[in-house]
């Protein structure tokens, strides 16, 4: 087996690192490579986390995915929808979701493009994410890292940032990681985004040239590559069919 990493597999070791201190919570994950980064995080450095099949089962292991046989094997508990509110209402999920907008504090949009009276574009509207981003750890991942999704400041606030988080008095607010198929951000004491760590093959440039808001990205740290371990469960285990390519390509 190839041990070079991917940015899809490094971006998915990525993800998984972000359950690392979560201990047993319910993994909320939207999008391929975040559920698969969850599924890894179960497998390694999580062991506690609470799996689902994103609707009302909660999985004591990863299913391979297309076999819905291995998913009812892995069953065992269930959750109807109004039971999830009580989970959120008391802190015991973590979320990462996906973001239409990001700005330099972490407010996240997933609702409209342009102004609120006459917008360009209606996207999904803001869901759940107000309520996620008030009780719980939220972590946002952006498949295709752009100007067009960094911005100065959002069309419409869906996921509460630091400054409204703080001027509100949220004391459960907790912004952890962006992790994008460029670079894994974080947030300053100030409540800004801030570069963690840059993939193995990014130009730093090419990084601040794809963000629409001023970044440092001088002297930052290269993301970590998975190790063999890590790489034999993406590739046989978790995803033998390299549905991880559909949102980064190798």
């Amino acid at each position: 087996m190839s041990t070079d990493a991917t940015i899809a597999e490094i971006c998915i070791a990525a993800c998984a690192d972000t359950y690392r201190e979560s201990g047993e919570v319910l993994a909320h994950a939207v999008g391929i490579i975040p559920a698969l980064g969850a599924r890894l995080a179960k497998l390694t450095c999580a062991p506690d986390l609470v799996l689902s099949d994103g609707e009302a089962l909660f999985l004591s292991g990863p299913p391979t995915p297309g076999s819905p046989e291995t998913e009812e094997a892995h069953v065992e508990g269930w959750a109807p929808f109004r039971r999830i509110f009580d989970i959120v209402a008391t802190g015991r999920r973590q979320s990462m979701m996906g973001a239409s907008q990001i700005d330099r504090f972490g407010n996240q949009n997933i609702s409209l493009i342009g102004d609120w009276a006459r917008p360009t574009r209606q996207l999904i509207g803001v869901r759940g994410v107000p309520g996620n981003t008030a009780n719980h750890r939220v972590d946002y991942w952006v498949a295709r890292h752009s100007a067009r999704i960094f911005v100065e400041a959002v069309d419409m606030v869906s996921g509460v940032g630091n400054d409204r988080a703080r001027a509100a008095g949220l004391t459960h607010h907790h912004l952890g990681v962006i992790v994008t198929n460029l670079a894994v951000l974080d947030f300053a004491e100030d409540g800004t985004v801030r570069v963690r760590s840059i993939h193995p093959g990014v130009d730093p440039q090419e990084l601040a040239a794809a963000t629409g808001f001023a970044l440092d990205v001088t002297g930052a740290a290269r993301t970590r590559t998975p190790d063999a371990e890590e790489l034999r469960l993406i590739r046989e285990v978790l995803d033998p069919q390299g549905t991880r390519t559909r949102e980064v390509a190798d």
